[in-house]
């Protein structure tokens, strides 16, 4: 049987197989270089505090680098316009946000975002009255005071709307286009995510706000597309093998016939 798979037709099969085999092997390896997906180390860098318009535009979709930064801003926060969140987790623990819409000051590094206002979750409460009162209190400050003030925290990004309780009245999802259509003050242009203040705030628990995941997860589904690809290429030589063997017994099938004629 070797002897027929050295003759040229079957070393050009042999090749073309080969070849048939080797790009299944290249679109297993692809799906198994997608089937494991790593979190982005947590380095110095990303943990390291920059300015919000360094790596934001308002206006402008949140990027994979803004997404989980820790940054700073400038501004104000604008008087009558908190909102309270409920069912939010602290520690496991539900309870409340209090969340200000604040006003990037006209100084900021970039132009574009001058004035651009942010969500700002300030803090959590373990009861709707104790988030109550500490609006009350944000209210009244900035009414007296709207001297710039400098905030610091994680940037995160918007949540979707869909998962409020409105048939019970209740917000849950800090929707930074929900909060658009909610502000007293309408904004000019708006930041896509929202801060989360890395400082605890009088009267509020400091909400958590961990660093962007680490860990590694597995698509399985991928997995069995590659283990699929690699079935192919074998199957690609094994049909080689096939078609050789089938033409060697034809061809002693055929010798035997004429051995037996004559």
């Amino acid at each position: 049987m070797w002897q027929l798979a050295r003759r040229p037709r079957w070393i050009a099969a042999l090749v073309l197989c080969l070849a048939i085999a080797f790009g299944f092997a290249a679109l297993g390896q692809w799906q198994l270089s997608r089937s494991v997906d790593a979190g982005v180390p947590v380095d110095e860098t990303t943990e390291t505090p920059v300015p919000l318009a360094e790596l934001a535009v308002a206006q402008q979709p949140l990027t994979a680098e803004a997404a989980g930064r820790r940054v700073t801003i400038e501004g104000t926060l604008v008087p009558g316009d908190f909102t309270v969140l409920s069912g939010r987790l602290n520690d496991r623990t539900p309870g409340y946000w209090v969340v200000a819409h604040l006003v990037a000051t006209d100084d900021a590094t970039n132009e574009a975002s001058a004035g651009a206002s942010l969500a700002v979750a300030l803090g959590w409460a373990a009861t709707e009255e104790d988030a109550a009162s500490a609006v009350s209190d944000f209210d009244d400050r900035a009414k007296r005071d709207q001297a710039p003030t400098d905030f610091g925290g994680r940037y995160l990004p918007s949540e979707a709307p869909q998962e409020d309780d409105f048939e019970n009245g209740e917000q849950n999802s800090l929707s930074t286009a929900a909060l658009v259509n909610q502000w007293v003050e309408a904004p000019t242009t708006v930041y896509a995510g929202y801060l989360v203040t890395d400082e605890a705030t009088p009267g509020l628990d400091l909400i958590e706000a961990p660093a962007p995941s680490t860990e590694i997860s597995i698509n399985w589904l991928n997995i069995f597309y590659a283990v699929e690809w690699a079935v192919f290429a074998g199957f690609a030589v094994f049909l080689w093998f096939r078609l050789v063997k089938d033409a060697w017994e034809r061809e002693q099938e055929e010798a035997e016939e004429l051995r037996l004629v004559n």
